[in-house]
């Protein structure tokens, strides 16, 4: 059941989640006191502790956001929206993870997961649940709020399922949390498998949360990627080191297989605007350099090619 799968971020004792509040159930707390955390009227819940922000407002701004969103809806990067789900679920069928004789749901991690462009198509790839966990707020209410629209989040699982089956389909149930990737409220050992995009490597935190042979997917730049922006934007251009967190998570992990994708870009200005201020160019990148780069694109379009790793790790089991 899903009822053991939280934690409470404050004293790590069971979490109960509910349609209006969560509650833990205060076994770990010396005082024996329950905590209490209250759904948002967008869906999601705040698991975020003060004490684990480093700033006021951590993680993604709501123009960085929005930007994001509407660069990845006109569909830039749906190449590798598409294979890290084909590889998901490859996964889930080779382990017979979505059989019908499972006796288990299957739970997936995406962390990082922003405002849900990637987490939205995950859910159809045949696992139960998902935990969408990014520690910014503004990013998991759009997420939230999308996925309340459609009938995904997990106090509307009755109506998700019944539609579902309706249509001959199955979308896994959403849990949008705003935490720290470094301290999930997660049950040890719980999740099936975590997916980053773009997003924390945490090798001690994912190892803790995963079940024995649990799957790991991570996506990032690889070499070349958006070179001709990085070009207009910096005068000393540093190639991404993509695999430079491998060897941290060797302890734990065995890669199974790399995959590489990559498309072409033919960015407006408006769009070009948005990759920058979706990206680290926007504070990284000289003022006048950005808008020399965004000048030149009035009148004619800017070309470049996006380019991504995608690695598939499995959970080490140490005999």
């Amino acid at each position: 059941m899903l009822v053991s799968l939280f934690i409470c971020p404050l004293c790590q004792s069971p979490l109960q989640p509910a349609a209006d509040t969560w509650r833990c159930d205060g076994s770990l707390n010396p005082k024996k006191t329950a905590h209490p955390f209250d759904v948002a009227r967008q869906g999601y819940v705040n698991l975020l502790p003060v004490q684990q922000k480093k700033s006021k407002a951590p993680g993604d701004s709501q123009a960085s956001i929005e930007a994001r969103k509407r660069f990845l809806n006109a569909g830039h990067y749906q190449p590798l929206q598409a294979l890290i789900c084909q590889k998901m679920a490859e996964l889930l069928v080779k382990d017979e993870l979505i059989s019908k004789q499972k006796s288990k749901p299957v739970n997936w991690l995406d962390i990082g997961c922003g405002e849900g462009y990637y987490t939205q198509a995950m859910a159809q790839t045949g696992m139960d649940t998902i935990i969408a966990a990014d520690i910014s707020k503004p990013a998991v209410v759009e997420l939230a709020k999308a996925n309340k629209a459609t009938h995904s989040l997990w106090y509307q699982k009755e109506v998700t399922v019944d539609a579902k089956l309706a249509e001959g389909s199955k979308t896994a149930v959403i849990y949008p949390l705003v935490t720290s990737a470094a301290h999930l409220p997660l049950r040890k050992h719980s999740i099936n498998g975590i997916s980053s995009i773009f997003s924390p490597i945490l090798p001690t935190a994912f190892n803790d949360v995963l079940t024995s042979k649990g799957y790991l997917i991570i996506a990032k730049p690889d070499a070349g990627h958006l070179s001709a922006v990085r070009e207009a934007l910096f005068d000393d251009v540093r190639e991404h080191d993509s695999d430079k967190f491998l060897q941290d998570l060797a302890p734990y992990f065995t890669l199974l297989n790399t995959y590489n994708v990559s498309t072409e870009l033919t960015l407006s200005a408006d769009d070009l605007a948005d990759l920058l201020t979706m990206t680290p160019y926007a504070y990284r990148a000289r003022s006048e350099k950005k808008q020399a780069l965004l000048a030149s694109v009035v009148t004619e379009k800017f070309a470049t090619e996006a380019k991504f790793i995608v690695y598939v790790m499995q959970k080490t089991v140490i005999v």
